[in-house]
């Protein structure tokens, strides 16, 4: 399981730090600040959703 949660991490942290970096520009939070917190809590947020999504692969296999 560690190695597909590490497959689905590299793309769901990813996306969902693109993500809130771009909800960040468009309420207009344009400093370097906002985009790096922005970016981090994307990638902190992948750690359960990647566990969560991991598990529900491995348990439908």
């Amino acid at each position: 399981m560690l190695r597909l949660a590490t497959i689905l991490y590299s793309l769901i942290g990813t996306t969902l730090a693109g993500t809130l970096m771009v909800a960040s520009l468009t309420m207009g939070y344009d400093t370097l600040q906002p985009i790096v917190v922005a970016a981090a809590v994307g990638f902190v947020a992948a750690l359960p959703a990647t566990y969560f999504v991991a598990k529900a692969i491995i348990n439908n296999a």
